[in-house]
């Protein structure tokens, strides 16, 4: 090649587009995923109602998550083992998202008949001590305001059973099951535990288990917010005969967190 020939060059090959899909202006993908675990968020802590409203926003995912985290969290004297069989599946939870009011106690009856027969809450199986519905709540006034705010389904063979260890013995709480048809029981996870175990609270007729889990008090806890009341509320909803039961098509157990 001569000094005075000019070497004519290729043109650059143009830049591939990229395939990266374009973000919203807050830094987010344009479609969004579904959340699956439970944050907590206090701008949902209503303490005028005594009311965590979050409770009502989760499904039975995220509430399996939360019951999970919080177990882990109070049980740390636990060995791996022991904690895997208090957690509770998401299958085993009822999601509840459908009712929309606000958990308080003037709402409960209204919930449970969103979930249940409202004839069949007013009435109680033949065998004394053996309720269909279980309350579990953290302790013993908030479970007496409760027993009050579903007195409606209390009739002359149906009583509401008061289970919890405020000003109420052991004894008298097993001669009262004895003694009464109870379609209805509301209690405290320790008194419940100690009257199954001793085979005066019958659970073979139980169709559903309803937590108190919205409730706070005025330090914005919860039955799922303290060591004395979760690992408790763990041990009593992790039992195996309830277990056994929580996905079982022909004679299923509700769990319901209120």
């Amino acid at each position: 090649m001569s000094e005075g020939q000019v070497v004519k060059r290729k043109p650059a090959a143009p830049k591939a587009k990229s395939k990266k899909r374009p973000r919203d202006e807050d830094g987010g993908s344009r479609k969004r995923r579904k959340a699956t675990t439970y944050e907590e968020d206090e701008e949902y802590l209503d303490l005028d109602a005594g009311v965590n409203k979050k409770i009502a926003l989760v499904d039975n995912l995220l509430l399996a998550d939360h019951l999970a985290k919080k177990i882990r969290r109070f049980g740390t004297d636990l060995k791996p083992v022991e904690l895997s069989q208090l957690d509770i599946s998401p299958n085993c939870i009822t999601d509840t998202t459908s009712f929309q009011k606000i958990r308080n106690l003037e709402n409960l009856p209204e919930f449970l008949e969103h979930f249940a027969d409202p004839k069949k809450l007013g009435e109680a199986p033949k065998e004394n001590g053996s309720p269909h519905t279980i309350i579990v709540t953290g302790a013993g006034l908030r479970a007496a305001d409760l027993v009050r705010a579903v007195r409606k389904y209390q009739t002359k063979n149906n009583t509401i059973a008061k289970l919890f260890a405020k000003h109420i013995k052991l004894e008298e709480s097993v001669q009262f099951l004895e003694k009464h048809r109870t379609g209805i029981a509301v209690g405290t996870p320790v008194r419940l535990s100690d009257l199954a175990d001793k085979s005066a609270l019958k659970l073979n007729n139980l169709k559903r288990l309803v937590v108190d889990a919205s409730h706070i008090d005025q330090k914005k806890r919860g039955i799922m917010d303290m060591k004395e009341t979760m690992l408790p509320l763990a041990r009593w909803l992790g039992r195996p005969e309830f277990k056994e039961r929580y996905a079982d098509p022909e004679n299923g157990l509700q769990l319901l967190f209120y």
